[in-house]
């Protein structure tokens, strides 16, 4: 073989190897009932949920506990998944900023009895900048310090 055939087998095992990584990380979006069952079966791969925060007529967030006072880095929240399925979303990380003014939330965590463990928040907030645009925030738990 010449070398640059060589060289050529190894650029395609590296890109099949990259992509093969990256492919384990993705992660479709999926619903509250999908992982509760993922979770009784033993499996504790996160999901990804999108939903929608519940809110009163006057736009507050309902069944919102969070207490800086308290503990900063705990909230608690009701999130309707698309398929209509409301469930209890624990968060111990501080409240993201905007999220009152999120249309959608996409949390990533897993199912851990009758709460949703959440690790991470994406919110998708509609843009003030153009009209018809949205953004998205993500929102990561702080790396734990010791």
């Amino acid at each position: 073989m010449k070398k640059t055939h060589i060289f050529g087998l190894i650029i395609i095992a590296i890109a099949v190897a990259i992509l093969v990584s990256t492919g384990t990380e993705a992660s479709t979006y999926t619903d509250f009932t999908d992982a509760e069952s993922k979770a009784k079966d033993g499996d504790i791969s996160q999901v990804h949920v999108v939903g929608k925060l519940k809110k009163s007529a006057s736009g507050d967030i309902e069944d919102l506990i969070y207490n800086p006072a308290i503990d900063a880095n705990h909230l608690e929240f009701t999130l309707t998944d698309n398929k209509g399925r409301s469930q209890k979303v624990v968060y111990n990380a501080p409240k993201p900023q905007d999220l009152g003014k999120a249309e959608q939330i996409v949390i990533i965590g897993s199912m851990e009895g009758q709460v949703f463990k959440c690790d991470k928040i994406l919110l998708k907030c509609p843009s003030k900048y153009q009209e018809g645009k949205v953004e998205f925030k993500e929102v990561e738990k702080p790396a734990k310090q010791s």
